[in-house]
């Protein structure tokens, strides 16, 4: 698909043989990429959910809680390069459902360990499954979609885990209190594995329309001969696969920051009620999600009246992780409600920021490495998804206040926004 002029009207979209075409699958596939990732990230703040009660009840302090919040990124973080590899090499359709029912699986039984060490165990089962989830999302945006469409495609997925992470902030806590830990994570661990079925239906009758468009060419491209895991891992040498790595570690960082501690800051530092605390770590995903559509359908409008696709995604990131430094004065006002406000204006400037990051990659990348560029990307964001909840809670414990830990992220998106602006610049080819 690209973008042409008819007579003196404004640009419209054209669709040629052999790029993304509409298809009977389009809005399934939408559907459900944004449906998967609800679930991802339902799964993944459930034990966040729980983490004031869980502290009062074992006697954990903050600091072996943030630990406890961690052990999943100890796996998604480390296995995110193989899985963006495995992604090129077989496919988003098998490896997003293999992950998929691995991480739901693991995440039924989090309710049924009663030791520290099994937890751990079965949170990092959690994050080892959910690996797949980032570069096979992009890898279908990069593929199926045009470069026009990327930045609300992966908006809509990327509201997926705003949704996720509000719905089980707000009801996650009322559930828990109602029916139990083991309930409560048994029957969200199990009922979403019905979407495998249409998963595994939709994506592979879309593969299989896509080798049949590839047969018809009439100059099919030539087959790319598969990147050796090495060979991947070699990319980050380059600047602008080095700095894709810096300034997604930036927002990460941040955006684990609040996933991992924002229900636990408003009852241990703002001293909120439980239904306050649901309230109030909810309805900012809302917003951002809001700001994600926004922002992606932003973004996309001025790629088709003709800028280049690469500079306004970095202008829209940069931009974004520029008002999200409103966790900075957060963490120092006394005013709770002025705190919780400036939180939402952060979070909604990481959702300016969220869809054009991953664009960016897919616009900057050769489509043979998006999945491997992926997951280098969301390698990096989750090296602070290991150090974020880890360190808040320590800078909590030891000083007393969350404060310095909101400030520290502060200084670390600043230089996200430096990464951005001064290594990503040249195009990587596979």
């Amino acid at each position: 698909m690209s973008t042409e002029n008819v007579g003196t009207g404004p640009p419209v979209l054209v669709y040629h043989p052999g790029l993304p075409r509409p298809s009977r699958h389009r809005w399934p596939l939408i559907v459900l990429l944004f449906t998967g990732m609800v679930v991802c990230y339902g799964h993944r703040g459930a034990l966040s959910v729980a983490a004031p009660m869980m502290m009062q009840k074992m006697g954990l302090s903050p600091a072996v809680m943030g630990v406890l919040l961690s052990a999943l990124f100890w796996t998604y973080c480390f296995l995110q390069v193989p899985a963006g590899w495995l992604v090129d090499r077989w496919g988003p359709k098998r490896t997003y459902a293999a992950g998929f029912g691995l991480w739901s699986a693991a995440s039924a039984l989090t309710g049924f360990v009663t030791t520290q060490p099994a937890l751990i165990a079965v949170r990092m089962t959690v994050g080892a499954g959910q690996a797949a989830a980032f570069p096979a999302s992009a890898r279908i945006v990069s593929e199926w979609f045009a470069q026009s469409e990327r930045g609300l495609i992966t908006a809509i997925y990327l509201m997926g885990v705003r949704v996720g992470q509000a719905l089980v902030g707000a009801t996650g806590p009322l559930l828990l209190a109602a029916y139990g830990s083991q309930a409560f994570f048994l029957v969200t661990g199990v009922l979403p594995l019905i979407w495998l079925w249409p998963w595994m239906q939709v994506v592979g009758s879309k593969e299989r329309q896509m080798a049949g468009d590839a047969l018809a060419a009439a100059s099919p491209a030539p087959p790319r001969k598969p990147t050796s895991f090495l060979a991947s891992m070699a990319l980050l040498k380059q600047p602008t696969v080095l700095g894709i790595f810096l300034g997604f570690f930036a927002y990460d960082y941040t955006w684990f920051v609040f996933v991992n501690w924002l229900p636990g800051y408003l009852v241990l530092e703002r001293h909120f009620s439980t239904k306050e605390m649901a309230f109030y770590s909810s309805v900012p995903y809302i917003a951002m999600s809001v700001i994600i559509l926004l922002s992606g359908i932003s973004s996309d409008w001025l790629i088709r009246r003709g800028h280049e696709e690469a500079l306004v995604r970095k202008i829209f990131i940069c931009a974004g992780l520029a008002v999200a430094c409103a966790i900075v004065p957060a963490g120092l006002v006394a005013d709770k409600n002025v705190a919780v406000w400036l939180l939402t204006i952060s979070l909604c400037g990481l959702g300016i920021s969220a869809p054009n990051t991953w664009a960016l990659t897919q616009a900057v990348c050769s489509k043979n490495l998006v999945g491997t560029a992926s997951g280098i990307q969301n390698f990096g964001g989750n090296v602070g998804g290991i150090l974020a909840p880890a360190l808040t809670g320590y800078i909590a414990h030891v000083t007393g206040s969350f404060a310095m830990a909101l400030s520290l992220t502060g200084f670390i998106l600043v230089g996200g926004i430096l990464s951005y602006l001064l290594l990503i610049s040249k195009r990587v080819e596979g």
